[in-house]
């Protein structure tokens, strides 16, 4: 063996980092008494019903094997949900697979697509695996800064950047967003597909936080531009299902079917209780999301009204459930700094904006995916942070 077994190993891999996120969240679990504002994820249990299905199901012994795309009755009613919902016109035999959450499916999407030299464009802040994916396939990763458009995606801006980078491959898209909570309207989102038909790109349109918008109703991106467009979804958001790891993948019949060949690789198939647990969530959870969405907008309303009264400046989230929140004046700037000494100070688990890349610094992202005493919390603490950091800057 070379006794420097690391330099046998794929230079793609031992070049990556741990995800910021993960060290940072794991200080914060270290440390008693904190409130954590950092987590994306739901605090509310999964519906009875779909655990109940899948106790059920464990005593059925549906425990085995399916097939890799996921089990036929469980695509016929993601099928089904998808048009009531979104109205959308997936084949459930051909255009649709199961897999272990949204981020298998950005796995095995980028990596069914990418050649190495190929480049991915991510509109940036932006949710953290997108790029380091990208380079995992040897594709480089191409960062639009949104920080000065109220973080979306401007359509000329999106022509000039696909005109300079001909080597494009995929155009990443979130909405609504994590880390920033923004979305789109349908007349945005139809100016960035008429731009997005004139090139040969792939929309990987991550809409994981579609049920979770507060004013007007999700309209999703395949619906524009379905030829070009692949979707992610799944229940993690919706229905409180963060540990049942179940996504989706739904795009042209060609394209699903050269995606799928890399999902078997990875998973053979995803558990067979999950899918289980899912069929229920789409045949009978279609108003679960409601009451959880409408917690979550009030939660958001205390937050945000909070925030800006201690100095916080941040857009009004259209949905998910983040606050990305503009660091005031007067005190540091430098987020990174600023999330740790308040994490050292106020035992408060806030996540530093450039985490997320371009644009995320001199931010905070809160999640209000919390219970409104521990928002509660977190504002006390925040504004006494501000107050004696304030003063002692006087």
């Amino acid at each position: 063996m070379n006794k420097n077994p690391i330099s046998l190993m794929k230079p793609e891999v031992v070049a990556m980092k741990q995800q910021a996120i993960f060290a940072f969240n794991a200080r914060a679990k270290s440390m008693d008494h904190v409130i954590n504002m950092t987590i994306g994820e739901p605090n509310f249990p999964t519906p009875q019903h779909i655990k109940e299905a899948a106790i059920t199901a464990i005593n059925d012994n549906q425990t085995h094997y399916t097939v890799p795309e996921g089990n036929h009755e469980v695509l016929k009613a993601i099928s089904n949900y998808l048009n009531k919902k979104y109205d959308l016109d997936y084949d459930p035999e051909s255009q649709i697979i199961t897999t272990g959450g949204v981020t298998e499916g950005v796995f095995s999407t980028f990596n069914a697509i990418l050649q190495p030299g190929d480049e991915v464009l991510i509109p940036s802040p932006s949710f953290t695996i997108y790029g380091p994916d990208a380079k995992f396939n040897k594709a480089k990763p191409i960062y639009l800064d949104t920080s000065e458009s109220n973080f979306k995606v401007m359509p000329d801006t999106l022509r000039r950047v696909l005109d300079e980078h001909k080597k494009i491959k995929i155009f990443m898209f979130n909405y609504p967003s994590n880390p920033t909570g923004v979305s789109y309207t349908e007349d945005e989102l139809k100016a960035l597909a008429d731009v997005l038909k004139d090139y040969d790109v792939f929309v990987l349109s991550d809409e994981i936080y579609s049920e979770l918008v507060y004013n007007g109703k999700h309209i999703a991106f395949p619906k524009l531009l379905p030829d070009q467009t692949i979707l992610l979804n799944g229940l993690s958001k919706s229905h409180a299902m963060t540990g049942w790891r179940f996504g989706i993948v739904c795009g042209p019949k060609d394209i699903i079917a050269e995606i799928n060949k890399i999902h078997e690789l990875a998973t053979t198939s995803i558990s067979s209780i999950s899918q289980q647990a899912a069929l229920e969530a789409y045949k009978n959870g279609f108003d679960d999301p409601i009451a959880m969405r409408e917690k979550y907008r009030e939660r958001r309303d205390v937050l945000y009204a909070g925030l800006k009264k201690i100095g916080f400046n941040c857009p009004v989230p259209d949905g998910a459930f983040y606050l990305f929140a503009k660091i005031p004046e007067n005190i540091n700037q430098d987020d990174v700094q600023l999330a740790n000494d308040i994490l050292d100070e106020e035992c408060l688990a806030i996540l530093p904006g450039s985490f997320f890349g371009a644009g995320g610094e001199g931010y905070l992202r809160l999640s209000y995916a919390a219970s409104m005493e521990d928002i509660e919390g977190c504002l006390a603490k925040l504004a006494d942070y501000v107050k004696t950091r304030s003063q002692a800057t006087v």
